[in-house]
């Protein structure tokens, strides 16, 4: 049983770290994006070294009290907010930002750098670090590690697990695993940067990792056209990676009723289409020196045929970035109108087109509600959310809160996807993955947090459910 965090600990973190951050955490440590959580308050400190890190553990072990990794607070599941139980030290990063060491294919950066500082790193050494979330600006490295973050360009370069190469963390008894490999190959046993990476901070805390890099494409294009249905997209994805192979980056999925809540409730961006159609996909490719990247999008186009009844292709960085703002206002727009239950989930794509319009009958059975279907659909992400009808309140589906969910779940269980795509299972989904998860799946996670954290000092209640 975990103990609240009191004097006599504070004291004896001020007295080994006698330069360490302490305070009281203010509203942005204990508030959440989507506002469903609200934190129990604790100690903030932040850490300013890896040895800090582990001291801070170290002590916190031994007093048995929990402990709340918080990267940029920006994640949607709950996971870095502890509403319940005994008030935890919350360990910050923020202070641990520097650049350590940037080569022609690695960035080696401190888990409190922000997702966009990796980027710009890369960039000033003419390579491209990939990985890209709305939250970017926010958003840190250990945060983006711990879960897995996705993203948009998934497609091409894949999730956070397969763009780093190493990293350095602190297991619950402040054991430093010293892991910052530059190397591609390393069969050395477990791997534990994979074990540690989409774990939530639940087996330890990220303080740093080698990242790859990647050459800069010589030439970037974005489109966005008109399909007729999400089939019709993913026959369009098929087309264009066989005439493109190797370079499409991104393959978003976009409803009509998405660009329709843009319309209602902003923010409000330009929208390349008069007549807003039901179904879009915005389409980035990056091609070597020598491909010119409008011809190739307007020859899939031409090649798309009836697949494609519509389409505008950027011709300069101010139009591709205004098909970017639209597709990253989506969250903003839902957000505003308030959505009923909102579903990160995966499909196999073989099965992604047949999901949404069985989900979408499923869920017209339940209500009478509007649907925004939209996400990487080239890596079978979707964002599924459920919306009250024109002129209600979402108050009015309090009945319905277990039922949606329970339903849209049930199919991707059935499809054989996941209930979580890129954003993690916090404490939000803890109820979900018992429900959904292998058994055995869940019996070896359980195991191995025990024997790495056999306290459940790390934050607890995240990703696994207390017994």
């Amino acid at each position: 049983m975990l103990k609240p965090v009191d004097d006599r600990l504070v004291e004896t973190l001020r007295t080994e770290l006698p330069g360490l951050s302490i305070g009281t955490p203010g509203a942005a440590y204990l508030e959440e994006p989507r506002g469903r959580y609200k934190g129990a308050g604790g100690v903030l400190v932040k850490p300013t070294s890896t040895s800090e890190v582990a001291t801070i553990l170290r002590l916190c072990n031994a007093a048995g009290v929990g402990v709340l990794p918080y990267g940029g607070g920006t994640g949607l599941v709950g996971g870095q907010i502890i509403e319940d139980g005994p008030a935890a030290v919350i360990v910050s990063l923020e202070k641990m930002t520097a650049l350590r060491a940037v080569t022609g294919h690695v960035l080696e950066i401190e888990a409190g750098a922000t997702l966009q500082a990796a980027q710009e790193a890369a960039e000033s050494a003419g390579r491209l670090f990939p990985l890209s979330i709305a939250s970017q600006g926010s958003a840190r490295i250990g945060g983006v590690l711990a879960t897995n973050a996705g993203g948009v360009n998934v497609l091409r370069y894949g999730n956070a697990r397969e763009l780093c190469l190493g990293i350095e963390a602190v297991l619950a008894d402040g054991t430093v695993i010293s892991g910052l490999r530059h190397l591609r190959k390393d069969n050395t046993g477990y791997d534990l940067k994979d074990l540690l990476i989409g774990s939530e901070g639940t087996l330890g805390i990220i303080t740093a990792a080698t990242l790859r890099l990647f050459p800069r494409p010589a030439a970037v294009g974005t489109a966005m056209m008109v399909v007729e249905s999400p089939a019709a997209a993913l026959e369009l994805l098929e087309l264009a990676e066989a005439r493109m192979p190797g370079c499409v980056s991104a393959f978003e999925l976009i409803s009509g009723q998405g660009l329709r809540f843009l319309d209602a409730a902003g923010p409000e961006v330009h929208q390349p289409f008069a007549a807003r159609p039901d179904w879009s996909v915005l389409i980035e490719i990056g091609l070597p020196e020598g491909l010119g990247p409008e011809d190739a999008l307007t020859g899939l186009f031409e090649a798309a045929g009836d697949l494609v009844s519509d389409g505008v292709i950027a011709s300069s960085e101010s139009q591709r970035a205004q098909m970017w703002t639209l597709r990253e206002s989506l969250p903003e727009a839902n957000k505003r109108i308030g959505s009923i239950s909102s579903h990160d989930i995966s499909l196999p794509l073989p099965k992604l087109a047949q999901f949404i319009e069985e989900a979408q009958a499923a869920l017209a059975e339940l209500g009478d509600l509007r649907i925004n279907c939209f996400g990487h659909v080239g890596d079978g992400n979707l964002h599924f959310n459920a919306f009250p009808a024109e002129g209600r309140d979402r108050k009015e589906y309090e009945s319905l809160r277990r039922a949606i969910p329970e339903t849209v779940y049930d199919l991707v269980d059935r499809f054989g996807g996941s209930i979580s795509a890129e954003h993690g299972i916090g404490r939000l989904k803890v109820e979900d993955l018992e429900r959904y998860g292998d058994p055995g799946k869940l019996a070896a996670m359980r195991a191995i947090k025990s024997a790495l954290d056999p306290k459940g000092i790390l934050n607890p209640g995240a990703v696994l459910a207390e017994r």
